[in-house]
C-alpha cells in the first residue's frame, strides 16, 4: 500500500504532538512535514525526547504533502488552511475556525471577524458518527471540540429519535490539557491541584458549537441549552453528565437498546451498562456512553467519557483523515485505554 505524505501545522501544541504520536505509527501514511513557530529549525526529538527516534525537523512552512492537520490557535488557523487548500492539500482543521456555520456567531464568541467566511458552508463538521458520508468526500473538515464531541455523542440518539425534550443541561469536566500549552494562572499546578472549579459560566466558546449540532439533530424542535464546564486536577480526560426530560414514557432497557442500535456499527462508541470513568478512555479513541433514567423526575441522564486529546482531538482528526483518504476508519487508532 502506497503511504500518503501528511503534515502537521503547529506540532508543538498538545493536539499537535498527539497527532504526531499517532501518525508515526500509522501504516497508511508517512508524517513528512511538521511546523511550529516556536520550534522552527529544531529537531522534533530535541523538543520532545519521546519523538527522538523519528527523523523530523520542525519547519517554518508546510512541505509537500497530500493532507495536513491545522493545529493552530483560532484566528491563526484559517489563513493557513486557505493557503493549504490553494495548494490542493486536503485539510483537517483542529481549531475552531470552521466549526460554526454562521460568521456572525463566530465573531460573537471568538471576538474576531472570520477571515474566510466563504469556506464556512463548505467545511464539513468532523464528527464521523453523524457526518461520515460528507467527511469522506470533503477537502476541508472542521474537527469538533472536545466538549462538543463528548456531549453530542451522549445526546445524539435521544434527540434524533425524539426521546427527550429539548431543554438540555450539560455538566462537563475536563483535564487541564484541554486549556493547551500556553501558560495561564488558572492552569498552574498550585491553582489546579486538589481543586475543582467551574468556569465560563457566562458562556463557553464551545456552547454555540454544541447547540448548532444538537439543533441539527432536533430538527424543527428548538433546543435550549445550559452548558457548564469544570476544570479538574488531572492531565487528560473528560466526563459529561447530560440531562433532559423524557418526551415519552420508556424504560432503561428500551433506551439502551435505542442507543446500541444507533451506535451498532460505530468503531469508537461503546454503550456501557455501568457509569464509565475517564481512565477507561485514557489514550484511546473511544467514547463510552451510559444512558439511565431517573424515575423520580422522568429525566434521561447520559454519562459520556472521552480522552479530550484523542477522541476529543488528535484521534478524531486521524479518524477523519482515514475517511478522507478512503482508508479503513480505525487504521492507526487501535490503542487500548491505559488503565489504571
Amino acid at each position: 500500500m502506497k503511504r500518503v505524505n501528511v503534515g502537521i501545522m503547529n506540532v508543538t501544541g498538545y493536539i499537535g504532538i498527539d497527532l504526531a504520536r499517532i501518525l508515526v505509527q500509522h501504516p497508511g501514511v508517512q508524517l513528512t512535514s511538521v511546523t511550529g513557530r516556536s520550534g522552527a529549525g529544531q529537531k522534533l526529538g530535541d523538543i520532545f525526547p519521546h519523538m527522538a527516534d523519528f527523523a523530523l525537523g520542525v519547519e517554518a512552512e508546510l512541505g509537500d504533502v497530500e493532507i495536513a492537520f491545522a493545529a493552530l490557535p483560532h484566528g491563526a488557523s484559517a489563513p493557513a488552511v486557505v493557503e493549504a487548500l490553494e495548494r490542493d492539500i486536503k485539510v483537517i482543521d483542529v481549531s475552531a475556525d470552521f466549526r460554526l456555520k454562521d460568521a456572525a456567531t463566530y465573531k460573537e464568541w471568538y471576538k474576531e471577524t472570520h477571515p474566510s467566511p466563504e469556506l464556512l458552508a463548505e467545511a464539513v463538521y468532523g464528527l464521523p458518527e453523524i457526518y461520515r458520508a460528507e467527511i469522506s468526500s470533503a477537502r476541508l473538515v472542521a474537527n469538533p471540540g472536545c466538549y462538543p464531541t463528548c456531549s453530542i455523542l451522549a445526546l445524539a440518539p435521544a434527540l434524533r429519535e425524539g426521546l427527550i425534550e429539548t431543554d438540555i443541561i450539560i455538566d462537563s469536566k475536563s483535564g487541564v490539557s484541554g486549556a493547551g500549552r500556553t501558560l495561564t494562572l488558572n492552569t498552574h499546578f498550585a491553582e489546579t491541584n486538589e481543586n475543582v472549579s467551574a468556569y465560563a459560566l457566562g458562556g463557553h466558546r464551545h456552547m454555540p458549537e454544541i447547540k448548532q449540532e444538537l439543533q441539527n439533530l432536533a430538527g424543527d424542535r428548538k433546543v435550549s441549552l445550559t452548558f457548564v464546564p469544570h476544570l479538574i486536577p488531572m492531565t487528560r480526560g473528560m466526563l459529561s453528565s447530560c440531562y433532559a426530560k423524557l418526551a415519552r414514557e420508556t424504560s432503561v432497557q428500551e433506551v439502551r437498546e435505542l442507543y446500541r442500535e444507533f451506535y451498532r456499527d460505530e468503531p469508537f462508541v461503546r454503550v456501557v451498562d455501568n457509569p464509565p470513568q475517564t481512565k477507561q478512555t485514557l489514550g484511546s479513541n473511544l467514547c463510552l456512553v451510559h444512558p439511565v433514567i431517573d424515575p423520580r423526575t422522568g429525566r434521561l441522564i447520559v454519562i459520556s467519557c472521552i480522552d479530550n486529546l484523542v477522541k476529543g482531538g488528535a484521534g478524531q482528526a486521524v479518524q477523519n483523515m482515514n475517511l478522507m483518504l478512503g482508508l479503513p476508519e480505525g487504521t492507526g487508532l487501535g490503542a487500548v485505554a491505559l488503565y489504571p
